[in-house]
């Protein structure tokens, strides 16, 4: 009776063991026929390109060289699972994404965090390099300049890859401007764009700096508990805006114009903008400051455009104290910052004298529900002028201007902060 007993359970086991090796089998060879198609895909869109020019200087530095408007696209959340289970919303991220682009033909492209989504019972995989690659491969074939500050989600505990193995897979793609960034700096891809007119004076500095994860035992993200902007990244920050300043004194006394002096006086102190992924807290106490106020405009705080459309504490940032609002006050060179994360917040506005923006997000796959709306989808679009001065504003994916390439979904514009 033991022997049946024992041979019947090992029976079960057997078929369990058979049907979890098919399962498994199964969801590789869909999951591989997706990828292919997705990244056939991304290669059947036509160029955008750029004639605009950029030069690595080493350390985290970068160059733009212009005397003409840029235009620079923010897009984030762009959430590519590269699974079996995020085939179809893959393919509509890709749409979204061309569209944008192909329409506002930007010079450079910043991603403000979580490119991949590698989340398995939404994705179905844990390798987050196939979710990196479909956005990859993609701004490669539209072959316009890209970079980005690392999310929460491009490298999740359980993914496979880490940020240094998934920096230098970026690497390899000639229009990708993701690097490991500033030595001796915590974090990856903590850069900074000085764009430089043919005076060799910088008139904008555009800072990516990652935000990190998650901290205070939340392996794996489900209490929301963020990280901060470290003391070296701030200390980093602090050291480019002195280095930058300087570069223009140096211009600026070293030139024989007798005007020249004159013409660039107000970039003694060179502006800047700072592209993160997670939101500091002063974009949390901007809001509540705002909202408590009846959502009129205080001392401290003034409304440009948007809506919170988050639920709960609406605006969710690192969880511990950090003093790099702080230190840009105290500079006085940062003028904007621009964020993701909280995909159903896209609103913008100025605390104590610095513009605090949420991007639009792409994402289709993260938010339960979140395929079929629409209000939140987009991007920011940002034109640097020749003197340096900036101008932005919020685009919906669903305006008649983004002509996708394939058919366009049909969403619920909902009301967000209703």
């Amino acid at each position: 009776m033991k022997n049946k007993k024992g041979k019947k359970a090992l029976r079960v086991l057997a078929i369990i063991l058979a049907v979890i090796v098919l399962f498994a089998g199964i969801t590789t060879v869909v999951t591989v026929i997706g990828l292919n198609a997705n990244t056939n895909k991304s290669h059947s869109f036509p160029a955008v390109g750029t004639d605009i020019k950029i030069e690595e200087k080493g350390n985290g530095v970068w160059n733009i060289y212009s005397d003409r408007e840029i235009k620079v696209i923010q897009l984030s959340d762009t959430h590519f699972g590269g699974g079996w289970m995020s085939i179809k919303k893959d393919s509509m991220a890709m749409n979204a994404i061309a569209a944008i682009i192909s329409a506002e033909k930007p010079d450079l492209v910043i991603v403000t965090g979580d490119m991949a989504y590698p989340v398995p019972f939404q994705a179905g995989t844990f390798n987050n390099k196939s979710g990196a690659k479909l956005l990859a491969e993609l701004m490669e074939t539209l072959g316009v300049y890209w970079t980005a500050s690392y999310g929460n989600h491009d490298t999740e505990a359980y993914s496979f890859f880490d940020r240094e193995e998934i920096t230098d897979f970026y690497s390899q793609y000639p229009h990708c401007l993701v690097r490991e960034g500033a030595a001796d700096v915590d974090g990856y891809a903590n850069q900074v764009f000085n764009v430089i007119n043919s005076d060799g004076m910088i008139t904008r500095s555009l800072f990516t700096i990652d935000s990190h994860s998650y901290v205070d035992g939340d392996i794996f993200g489900i209490m929301w508990k963020y990280d901060n902007i470290h003391e070296n990244q701030i200390e980093w920050y602090k050291s480019v805006i002195e280095e930058n300043n300087k570069h223009n004194e140096m211009k600026i006394l070293s030139s024989s114009q007798s005007d020249f002096g004159q013409k660039y006086i107000n970039f003694l102190n060179v502006p800047s903008s700072v592209f993160l992924h997670v939101p500091l807290s002063e974009y949390k106490d901007a809001w509540n400051e705002y909202a408590d106020n009846g959502y009129k405009d205080t001392k401290n705080v003034k409304y440009n455009y948007g809506a919170a459309g988050e639920s709960g504490k609406v605006v969710y940032p690192g969880i511990y104290e950090d003093n790099f609002f702080e230190t840009m006050l105290e500079l006085g060179s940062t003028d904007s910052v621009f964020c993701g994360h909280d995909h159903l917040n896209n609103f913008s506005i100025n605390y104590k004298g610095i513009d605090l923006t949420y991007s639009y997000s792409i994402d289709y796959l993260a938010y339960t529900g979140i395929s079929k709306l629409g209000s939140q989808r987009g991007c920011t679009v940002i034109n640097i002028a020749e003197n340096g001065d900036i101008s932005y504003s919020a685009e919906n994916y669903y305006q008649e201007k983004y002509t996708s390439h394939f058919e366009k979904e049909e969403v619920t514009m909902q009301v967000l902060g209703e």
